[in-house]
């Protein structure tokens, strides 16, 4: 990884402190584009860093550049609600989401940078007869697949959160707990993934949008970007909230539409609640960030759009309950709230797969689910760029299936309504 002198420790931190913090090196460079790459990838959030990392440290190659059209992790990385799970319903989702969750656990030592992942625990509540009956479907799938579901009852749920409101208008029935779950803090997911990345050769390249690609007889042969044409030996498109405009740039369709899904963050208050709190049915997700603000997530908007604002609407639809079900939080205020796009495929699952296009892979369409699969999701697509056949746990995630019928279903599991 990174030369010794680089590498942050105690040490590291007094040595600096003795210079009054001026001598520490910017974490990555800043390079213009070389006129060609072995391997491109398009879109510098956690995604494709992490992609761009794995190729490097785990397949040798590092003749690659990360092309960001904004800023590193400025898009859906940097808008979600950062939380880390892997309880979904289905073989094919469990095999990469607890890929990336085994991934995560020691994630900041790989790095050598703190991405605070906090496996705080997860209650996910039911409300209604169905909602039980999905839980128990769901945590029974999930111990057959060796991921870790506990089924708890309402007075057990309040042990967890002792303000919750059991009897509210959304009655608490009962929970499933996965205690590896948690949080994350997404800057450092991608600051830590480019920091990383750069130390082994890969060149992390910002303010550079792909404008078109260079396709010779149904083969990629570079990329068009507002820097000048890049050559490229294969291309990783990984672009979280434009994937069907890329996608069009190369010449075909993805079956995805892209909804704003809401978020909003309180003011910082002390410590109140210590674990992760989600609910399918009221659309209202809950969890305390290192800062001591109350991050909440709501539903998708049901409107199609590239909006990263949200809406009042979805802001009242998600404080509602979140209202009833924590009383003591109704006079709490909120600091800001905005969206994220969500590239959503009519089975809620993501797209890993190659293309009409030679050479050309993508990995798209993670919908409510990117930020919590991103060190997984990088890994397979990384094995599956560099030997040009799909890894195998990325394998039945491909376009395909949309045709043969091989869907992975996961509107349930994904947690929230879209």
């Amino acid at each position: 990884m990174a030369n010794p002198k680089s590498k942050y420790s105690i040490f590291s931190l007094v040595r600096n402190a003795l210079s009054y913090h001026e001598g520490w090196e910017a974490q990555w460079r800043s390079p213009d584009p070389k006129s060609a790459y072995d391997v491109v990838i398009i879109g510098g959030g956690g995604h494709g860093l992490a992609t761009a990392y794995y190729l490097a440290k785990e397949h040798g190659i590092t003749n690659v550049a990360v092309l960001e059209k904004g800023w590193l992790g400025g898009g859906n990385t940097g808008r979600n609600t950062t939380i880390v799970r892997s309880n979904y319903l289905w073989d094919e989702s469990a095999a990469i989401y607890d890929h990336a969750v085994n991934l995560w656990e020691n994630l900041s030592q790989e790095l050598n940078y703190n991405v605070m992942f906090s496996p705080r625990g997860l209650l996910h509540l039911a409300h209604n007869v169905h909602d039980m009956q999905e839980i128990q479907r769901r945590g029974n799938s999930n111990f057959m697949n060796g991921i870790d579901a506990e089924m708890l009852t309402p007075g057990q749920c309040q042990q967890l959160v002792p303000f919750m409101n059991l009897g509210c208008r959304y009655p608490v029935m009962g929970g499933v707990l996965q205690r590896r779950g948690g949080t994350a803090r997404h800057d450092a997911v991608a600051w830590g993934y480019a920091r990383a990345a750069d130390a082994l050769g890969v060149d992390i390249i910002q303010k550079c949008e792909v404008t078109g690609f260079d396709i010779e007889n149904g083969v990629v042969r570079g990329v068009q970007t507002t820097r000048g044409n890049i050559g490229a030996g294969k291309v990783g498109v990984v672009t979280a909230g434009h994937s069907g405009v890329t996608a069009e740039m190369a010449g075909f369709r993805l079956p995805i539409e892209s909804f704003p899904l809401q978020a909003f963050v309180s003011e910082p208050m002390k410590p109140v609640i210590d674990v992760v709190v989600m609910s399918n049915t009221v659309h209202a997700y809950i969890s305390q960030s290192d800062k001591g603000e109350l991050v909440i997530g709501g539903s998708g908007d049901p409107y199609i759009s590239y909006s990263q604002r949200g809406c009042f609407d979805q802001v009242e639809h998600v404080v509602g309950p979140v209202i009833e079900l924590y009383p003591i939080f109704s006079r709490v205020r909120m600091m800001r709230q905005w969206g994220g796009i969500t590239d959503v495929t009519i089975d809620r699952s993501p797209v890993i797969t190659k293309t009409p296009v030679e050479n050309m892979m993508f990995n798209v369409g993670w919908g409510t689910g990117g930020f919590k699969a991103t060190p997984g999701s990088g890994h397979v697509f990384a094995a599956s760029l560099a030997k040009g056949e799909m890894h195998d746990i990325a394998a039945p995630f491909a376009m395909d299936r949309f045709h043969t019928g091989a869907l992975i279903d996961e509107a349930a599991a994904a947690a929230v309504a879209h």
